[in-house]
């Protein structure tokens, strides 16, 4: 791929020359509608009532979103003002959460909530424009403010520059960038689905080493230790420093897998000093999700600190004689699973309680059984494990040269305009797997 012939220099933060015949203008300048949405009432009547799509920060991870995995109705919209429903097609960033910069294009009429900024009535190529303003996420997430909760703040993406070819060359961008995105998301698709195959054999082995031997005795999980609820403080009293170790109840299906001795989040020293903790040896359970898969999925502790746990958190404190490991493994059984789903409740918000969980039937074999079947479980999941960080570093290096192709293009570093298009099949990114891995940053309790 070649350069343009000739470039002026601009003074931009994050562009330093683009083509000659090129220009820039503010995104304000080229979108005619900028604007935010809000958060309805937390009551689900509100919800799956007129068929109105509703568009969360969290529903924002890949190029283009055809769909929603929710509805508000329209006593919603009468209740707050600001709730707009924005017609297709629209730009929507998420500007702080889990998601924070993440960017697509609507392709449906949808409200959004307070954490995205909506781009609408474009001047430009809506497209191009999309493409531009993803190669600036990270400047974007460099000015955000806030601390352990960042935002940004809608002056920024208002008053952002954007390269500005002339409208054929944007159409033609679009049509590479499109195209080579597609590959590329190809490849990244098959990664991922060799990452769910192996997961799967995972799964079906530790299944199968649950029933590897004979069962001497079946009980309930209540039998073999006791349950608390953690609890003392939420999402906004984490910190930076590393000094005061916490888990909150999304961390455990969405940073945590089995087991761990090491944690990821730290509170301040007051929220700490109240709040409940665990110790090396406890399991700690998600009591709340959006999915039934996600309530009850346990991890065991096993480091050296004493660990806060925050609201919806349920830990379970086995037996000193408990084989832990084994107990840990029994609870990712095909029937504790069944269990769960049985007793979670919600549809919106999915909760699990500490009674129902108390109920999960657990099969004993003799406690050298136990050992073997956790020696040759941990052995399984230590193999997959190895294999599925392989393939997610072939994925971050495909995703990292996706945005560096898109920053070359719109900031033209490379001319695409001669360039011919072959016929292909188009991939996206896939939205039912991205679902399934969003971060829970808009429950309430977190």
């Amino acid at each position: 791929m070649k350069e343009y012939e000739k470039y002026q220099v601009i003074n931009l933060p994050e562009i330093e020359k683009i083509p000659s015949h090129w220009g820039v203008a503010q995104v304000k300048r080229i979108f005619d509608e900028i604007g935010s949405g809000a958060t309805p009432k937390s009551s689900e009547d509100n919800y799956y009532g007129e068929e109105i799509n509703w568009i969360q920060s969290g529903d924002l991870h890949f190029q283009y979103l055809k769909q929603t995995k929710k509805q508000i109705s329209k006593n919603a919209l009468e209740t707050f003002s600001a709730l707009k429903v924005y017609k297709a097609p629209f730009i929507s960033i998420a500007m702080y959460g889990a998601s924070i910069g993440n960017i697509s294009i609507s392709e449906i009429d949808a409200c959004t909530n307070q954490a995205c900024c909506n781009l609408a009535l474009c001047n430009e190529s809506l497209e191009y424009c999309y493409y531009a303003i993803s190669s600036e996420r990270e400047y974007l997430i460099s000015m955000s403010a806030g601390g352990t909760q960042p935002n940004i703040k809608q002056s920024i993406v208002k008053n952002l520059f954007l390269p500005i070819p002339p409208r054929e060359e944007q159409d033609q961008i679009v049509r590479f960038l499109d195209w080579k995105i597609s590959e590329i998301n190809k490849l990244i698709g098959i990664k991922q689905k060799q990452i769910t195959v192996l997961k799967e054999c995972m799964y079906a082995e530790i299944e199968k080493q649950l029933h590897a031997y004979p069962i001497i005795s079946t009980v309930r999980l209540k039998q073999l230790g006791m349950f608390f609820k953690g609890g003392g403080f939420s999402r906004d009293n984490l910190v930076d420093s590393e000094r005061y170790p916490a888990i909150l109840y999304g961390d455990i299906y969405t940073q945590y897998e089995y087991k761990t001795a090491t944690i990821n989040h730290y509170i301040d020293g007051d929220s700490y000093t109240i709040s409940k903790k665990i110790q090396s040896g406890d399991i700690v359970m998600a009591g709340t999700g959006e999915t039934k898969d996600e309530i009850g999925k346990s991890i065991l502790y096993t480091g050296d600190q004493v660990v806060a746990v925050g609201g919806d958190v349920i830990v379970f404190r086995p037996n000193t004689d408990i084989n832990t490991e084994y107990l840990l493994y029994q609870l990712y059984s095909q029937e504790a699973l069944k269990h769960r789903y049985k007793n979670g409740k919600g549809d919106i918000i999915v909760h699990i309680y500490p009674t129902a969980l108390g109920n999960t039937t657990i099969s004993l074999p003799t406690e050298p059984d136990k050992q073997k079947a956790v020696d040759r479980i941990n052995k399984i999941i230590n193999q997959i494990k190895m294999s599925i960080a392989t393939l997610d570093d072939e994925i971050s290096t495909l995703k990292e040269y996706k945005v560096c192709l898109v920053a070359d293009v719109v900031t033209g570093k490379i001319d695409v305009r001669n360039i011919e298009i072959p016929e292909y099949e188009c991939f996206v990114e896939n939205e039912s797997d991205q679902y399934e891995n969003d971060a829970i940053e808009e429950i309430d309790g977190e």
